[in-house]
């Protein structure tokens, strides 16, 4: 080979290199599942076209819905001159951290009374899993796993793998009834190693609508007090749920009344309609006072290198609502309007599954409670939704309720009816 052949070959070998970017090798990652179907479906141009998959309330015209208890603070805090941009303390609002912890606690909680309960505002639910994932992280264990229900919210296994933490899963969903599989559920506590953490979903349970009862929760925490174990609530749908805040809130009372230390996670996503606006609190109830200002020293400073400060907006919203009576009571009605359109969405899809005679009991539509229902649909099914019928939800058959309207919920009930009649 020539020497100027040579040449060229090594001239090209040098540009190669030089427009290799240093991260060449990372892998791509997989889009969202939730926000690709959301691309999807806006991309579809099917005039009968349903989206339920996003997790968010839509009224019955299908439209995104801004309580009517926001838009009046809204409008406040914009005419207030005394607002301003400055920054929060590093862990939030104080008014709203303390209206957080009672709303979710009981006003007249022990906790509160005795001063052992700390609270720092965050980025939304996320962000109250990822910061109380964080300083377990630290001040737990990174020896001991957690355990996340079999199937849970697609981001609780990535947020608390993200800081180290190694993840386990307990039965929870039974296909066989579309119910709780408690005896499941039970077993797998008491097979965990002591101390280990267990992720509790407070209320309406995402993805799968499947709560526990009283009697079942007691069982629950007497397995976890029993093996040592650390409850972890996550508390997305508090009110959204049933239309009642304290029902809601039941088992993360019971276990405090039960003694145990904990922390909980709220997001005010779903329950104010402030997606956007990532206002959320992390929660710990703790044995004594000492040990909760040790626990809020610590939440500052994992915080400040974290974010530094929570945004301000959203959670001025909320401080206002929840610590002035009549807007707190309009507040309730907003959420019973909510969670009264998706139980009557849960009664027409079931009314309307039997009307057609489709194959299957589906009282487990009405059963389950909150935005989702796992339907019981398999993948090929699914499939054929989404492809025949421009009907957009999850392989693993979970609807958002909220996508149905009085308009689309027998168009929905016809196109389920055709695939269980005709896909295996």
């Amino acid at each position: 080979m020539s020497i100027k052949r040579l040449d060229q070959i090594e001239k090209h070998l040098s540009t190669m290199a030089s427009t290799n970017s240093l991260f060449h090798e990372v892998p791509l990652a997989p889009p969202d599942v939730i926000f690709n179907l959301t691309a999807k479906y806006k991309a579809d141009t099917f005039a009968q076209k349903v989206n339920l998959g996003v997790g968010a309330y839509r009224d019955d015209a299908g439209k995104p819905w801004v309580l009517p208890v926001v838009k009046k603070v809204e409008q406040a805090l914009v005419n207030d001159p005394s607002r301003d941009h400055e920054y929060l303390p590093i862990l939030g609002l104080a008014t709203f951290r303390e209206a957080s912890i009672r709303l979710i606690l009981g006003a007249d909680s022990p906790a509160i009374k005795e001063n052992r309960v700390t609270a720092a505002q965050t980025i939304s639910g996320t962000g109250a899993n990822h910061l109380g994932a964080l300083f377990l992280s630290r001040f737990y264990s990174k020896e001991v796993p957690i355990y996340l229900s079999n199937p849970t919210w697609a981001n609780h296994k990535p947020i608390f793998n993200n800081v180290g933490l190694e993840t386990r899963n307990y039965a929870y969903f039974n296909p066989k009834d579309n119910g709780l599989d408690i005896d499941g559920f039970l077993s797998d506590l008491k097979a965990a190693p002591e101390r280990s953490i267990v992720l509790l979903h407070a209320c309406a349970h995402n993805p799968t609508g499947v709560d526990p009862t009283q009697d079942q929760w007691k069982a629950i925490a007497d397995v976890i007090e029993s093996k040592k174990l650390f409850p972890f609530f996550d508390c997305a749908y508090q009110g959204f749920a049933s239309g009642d805040l304290d029902r809601d809130a039941w088992a993360v009372r019971y276990f405090v009344e039960r003694g145990f230390e904990l922390l909980i996670c709220q997001s005010y996503a779903k329950n104010f309609g402030l997606y956007g606006q990532r206002a959320g609190c992390l929660t710990f109830v703790l044995k004594n006072s000492d040990a909760a200002a040790r626990v809020s020293s610590q939440l500052a400073k994992l915080q400040r290198s974290e974010i530094s400060n929570p945004p301000a907006h959203g959670a001025r919203i909320v401080d206002r609502v929840l610590n002035n009576p009549e807007l707190y009571a309009e507040w309730v009605e907003n959420l019973r309007e909510m969670s009264s359109r998706i139980k009557n969405m849960r009664d027409a899809l079931r009314d309307c599954l039997i009307k057609s005679n489709t194959p299957g009991n589906w009282d487990h539509i009405t059963n389950q409670i909150g935005m989702f229902s796992f339907t019981g649909l398999k993948a090929p099914q699914v499939a054929v939704l989404k492809e025949k019928f421009h009907i957009y939800l999850t392989d693993n058959g979970r609807i958002s309720m909220a996508g149905l309207s009085t308009s689309n919920v027998e168009y929905v009930a016809n196109s389920i009816n055709h695939v269980v009649n005709n896909v295996a």
